[in-house]
């Protein structure tokens, strides 16, 4: 797998470049994994709708073909686009995500922080009152996001077995576009970063962490 720091990239043209790729490709095009970060940006998913968008002020809104609703990226997240060959590999969609998710959840843990899982709801989550613990938060009532934050978003997109779109991993960010939103569909969801629960680290530092690990889950 080759992997590629892009650094900062406006987005719509890298969403081109990853189709472009992806149409061009032949069984024998070597994988990459494309790394960056993108100036702020609102990007609704196939099932996107608009009652998610709640204010999105003078920030650029774009329609893309990936799976979920609406996300924001912005200065501060690695967003990591894993450009493969699933039938190469020789996994599916599911083994896929949770392979992804995987590489989230070590990156994390290299901090001292625990991410979980939500079923049903793609992306790593963090226990806000205890980030560094193992344990869930707990108490009545049924939401399943109650005591968490997102910290990480999760959308792709698979054609004839290859992918594109990815994962996006909250670094030091503004927080505060995803006000604007109902995070990947999920009114009231508070989105977190590594900054906000007392990691002190820099862009270079966790694109390398969680590059490394996503090249390690992805490769044959």
């Amino acid at each position: 797998m080759q992997i590629r720091v892009l650094g900062r990239v406006e987005y719509g043209p890298t969403y081109d470049a990853m189709r472009a790729f992806t149409a061009a490709r032949t069984d024998d095009t070597p994988d990459e994994l494309w790394l960056c970060e993108h100036p702020p940006v609102y990007t609704l998913g196939l099932a996107g709708r608009a009652e998610h968008l709640l204010n999105p002020r003078d920030i650029p809104v774009v329609q893309t073909n990936r799976g979920g609703q609406v996300t924001y990226h912005g200065p501060g997240q690695v967003v990591a686009y894993p450009l493969l060959n699933l039938r190469r590999l020789g996994i599916y969609v599911k083994e896929y995500v949770f392979r992804l998710e995987q590489a989230v959840l070590q990156t994390l843990e290299s901090y001292g922080i625990t991410g979980h899982r939500v079923a049903g709801a793609p992306g790593i989550y963090v226990n806000l009152a205890d980030p560094r613990g193992h344990a869930r938060p707990t108490g009545p009532g049924l939401d399943p996001f109650a005591g968490l934050g997102k910290i990480a978003a999760l959308g792709i997109k698979v054609t004839q077995h290859c992918t594109y779109h990815g994962v996006a991993l909250n670094v030091k960010m503004d927080l505060s576009p995803f006000d604007g939103i109902n995070p990947c569909g999920y009114a009231g969801l508070k989105t977190i970063d590594l900054d906000t629960l007392g990691v002190s680290t820099d862009w270079g530092t966790a694109a390398a962490r969680l590059g490394e690990r996503l090249a390690t889950h992805l490769s044959p």
